[in-house]
């Protein structure tokens, strides 16, 4: 028997689960202690009771996930309204140091998923969808590079590349947090300019709430404004799709967004930085919810043993490698400290989990606009173009000719 979710349905329940999340994250302390998103913790479990439905009564609970991409969408053209051209400029460096240290990560995802590969003795092309493929790369690239990698004779690499996309997911959100905490409490970087940035919006719970709540024609303006970045944004990608040219639809409703920011003062367009922001986080976590409670972990159980021996060795590199490069590279900092966080999201699972872990820590310790510059900026734009260089030149290794 199967039951789809959907419309008004998908997204009373996300709602609930993101409370769900938020109720266990307060009673379980090492999930608040470790800044754990709450949409993850709700989202997992939601997922765990689909399973045991499907496993008890024989039940298949599908979701509809056409709300789940527009959420997706939305929370890209956030970010792209935010990335004003100075800004870019003055996170040029910063920009720059991180790019270079997710390259040298997906050269080392991909190395570390061709050995596991060959040490499980199948074929080293699916150790890439244990690597970049899936993880830096998420469902997208997966699914893509999936079905180029069947007609090259890999059985099945798109359910593979699926589920390590899936359980990575996961990962960069559980990793993230604990990464942070860790750097903030050993070199002792709640800092005053922090603790200053946390006072500037303390005060009367009146205030407070005049200032979370923008005037309805700015939260109407903004909301317009949105929906024109997505949907200018699938224009854009259906010409360029008619000439041959595929990109991820996230990608150009961000540019679009970018676009606007930066032409805003041309148009006479007045983007109100407050409901920019809480349509950003209302997005994110909608999505993370949806992506997390969807999950059939049922259909990944039959290769769950060799899928969770890789992952956690790749859980293994990025934690060092966000630990002992990330942190230090970006100025071993506050900032560095919540950039090392997303950077983990990102690398295994999406940006939208890179920017959930640093919403946790910065909720707790203060704001970092550097993080929240560079990390959306390399994971939504500049890592998919080098990922896909970097899988390319492992495919064209001889090591990649032998058979599987």
């Amino acid at each position: 028997m199967e039951y789809t979710i959907s419309g008004a349905n998908i997204l009373a329940l996300a709602v609930a689960v993101w409370f769900i999340g938020t109720f266990v994250n307060k009673k379980v302390p090492v999930l608040e202690r470790y800044s754990i998103p709450v949409a993850v913790t709700g989202g997992l479990l939601c997922s765990m009771i689909v399973t045991a439905i499907y496993y008890g009564f024989d039940i298949t609970i599908n979701f509809d996930t056409r709300l789940r991409n527009l959420m997706l969408l939305t929370f890209f053209s956030t970010i792209g309204l935010s990335a004003k051209i100075g800004l870019l400029k003055e996170g040029g460096k910063a920009l720059a140091i991180l790019l270079m240290a997710a390259s040298v990560l997906l050269i080392l995802q991909d190395t570390t998923g061709v050995l596991l590969a060959m040490a499980f003795g199948v074929h080293p092309g699916y150790g890439l969808f244990g690597g970049s493929v899936s993880l830096a790369g998420g469902h997208g690239t997966a699914i893509a590079w999936g079905g180029v990698a069947e007609q090259a004779g890999l059985q099945s690499a798109s359910e593979i590349g699926i589920a390590f996309a899936t359980f990575g997911l996961i990962a960069g959100g559980l990793i993230g947090g604990p990464i942070a905490e860790r750097l903030i409490a050993k070199h002792g970087l709640k800092d005053a300019g922090n603790v200053d940035a946390l006072g500037a919006v303390a005060g009367s719970a009146e205030q407070n709430e005049r200032h979370l709540l923008p005037p309805l024609s700015s939260a109407l303006g903004t909301l317009m404004l949105l929906a024109i970045c997505v949907e200018m944004g699938d224009l854009v990608n259906q010409f360029l799709f008619s000439q041959g040219v595929t990109l991820p639809g996230f990608l150009t409703a961000m540019v679009v967004g970018i676009v606007f920011a930066n032409s805003a003062d041309l148009l006479r367009i007045k983007i109100d930085p407050v409901a920019r922001e809480r349509a950003a986080e209302l997005s994110l976590q909608l999505f993370l919810a949806m992506s997390l409670m969807s999950m059939q972990l049922w259909v990944l159980a039959g290769a769950v043993g060799k899928i969770l021996i890789v992952l956690f060795s790749q859980m293994t590199v990025i934690t060092f490698f966000s630990v002992w490069v990330v942190f230090r590279v970006m100025g071993r900092n506050y900032d560095a400290a919540v950039i090392a966080s997303g950077f983990a999201g990102l690398g295994m699972g999406a940006t939208p989990v890179g920017i959930a872990n640093m919403n946790a820590i910065t909720s707790k310790y203060g704001t970092s606009p550097k993080a929240f510059l560079v990390i959306p900026l390399v994971g939504a734009f500049f890592l998919d173009i080098v990922n896909a260089l970097v899988i390319k030149t492992f495919l064209a290794m001889p090591f990649m000719q032998m058979g599987g």
